[in-house]
């Protein structure tokens, strides 16, 4: 049986049991077969499988348009028809019959001073979207830059606190109203009263979330090896926050728009020479149930806006949360 097992052991050729292999086929064997993962494109390949966002965003974008581009191409003018009364508090089909037959300038009806509904409300929409637009951003990235450094230094933190104890107890509409009665009710003097302080209490949400990141095994590590504070701060807290930022977003943009209608509702919001939704929201209230076509419209175009932006960035927050897409 020795004999036998010897012999074949003999006629095994020596080339069959090792072969040598090149550099080539090493770095080949070594390669991952993997498609290349894109965290954006998996957060927009999740956002869009919902269907409600593609409708929403298309409604969103004929608004834009439509309040953007109407008064470029015709001009809202609040007085025009100011001289003559007979055109005041029109309904839709009365302002249509007045006018010369159908048009979409009076499809609305006309106001107390024989304004266009329809061109005032687009009007009006742009003035609220820019300003949550602006308000927001200037908001965000002072309150997200200011809270990083404010979680993550103690001695900024020492500082921030006493301020923050002191203004957080200022009421937020009783400030926006002194600072408009100080500085004036023009657009640009509403945006810096409604962002003078606006950043403060994002600033301080991101400190809370900032101090319960800052702790962790990646950043200690980072920070034993000499990493720079900002780039700790860029690299390994802010991207780990990107579904907390949108969430705040979602909420703070139709925050703005609700808080120009209700402050200009009151009378201390936009000047009149501004046109805005809270303003002819304001001016016909007292005749809601009279002239209903001056009232409604406005309050529907603005919840829409504000329903629009609150959706669309919860679904966004949603999709950017990584456990929504893992692979």
């Amino acid at each position: 049986m020795s004999d036998v097992l010897a012999n074949s052991i003999e006629t095994i050729d020596e080339d069959s049991l090792f072969t040598f292999v090149n550099e080539d086929d090493v770095a080949s064997s070594e390669k991952i077969i993997a498609p290349r993962y894109s965290y954006w494109k998996s957060v927009f390949r999740v956002f869009f499988k919902k269907k409600i966002n593609i409708f929403m965003i298309a409604l969103f974008v004929i608004l834009i348009l439509a309040s953007f581009l109407l008064p470029i191409f015709y001009e809202y003018d609040m007085f025009e028809n100011v001289t003559n009364s007979q055109y005041f508090n029109l309904s839709p089909s009365k302002a249509m019959a007045a006018f010369g037959g159908f048009s979409f300038k009076y499809c609305l009806g006309t106001g107390s001073m024989g304004n266009s509904i329809a061109y005032g409300i687009f009007a009006s929409a742009r003035t609220s979207i820019l300003l949550a637009v602006i308000c927001a951003a200037i908001n965000m990235v002072v309150g997200i830059i200011l809270g990083a450094v404010w979680g993550y230094s103690k001695q900024v933190d020492a500082v921030m606190l006493v301020v923050y104890n002191i203004i957080a107890n200022v009421p937020y509409i009783l400030l926006i109203t002194v600072l408009v009665y100080i500085i004036g009710s023009g657009f640009w003097s509403f945006v810096f009263a409604l962002t003078v302080t606006g950043w403060l209490g994002i600033s301080y949400f991101f400190r809370t979330q900032v101090m319960i990141i800052r702790d962790r095994e990646y950043s200690l590590a980072s920070r034993c090896l000499g990493t720079p504070i900002p780039r700790v701060i860029s690299k390994n807290i802010l991207p780990f926050m990107t579904s907390v930022i949108v969430t705040i977003l979602a909420t703070e943009l139709p925050s703005y728009i609700s808080m120009e209608v209700f402050l200009s509702f009151i009378g201390i919001g936009l000047s009149a020479s501004v046109p805005s939704l809270g303003r002819m929201i304001q001016q016909a209230q007292s005749a809601f149930i009279t002239y209903p076509w001056e009232f409604w419209p406005p309050v529907a175009i603005a919840s829409l806006i504000t329903i629009i932006l609150y959706v669309l960035g919860q679904n966004l927050a949603d999709a950017s949360d990584p456990r929504t897409h893992m692979m």
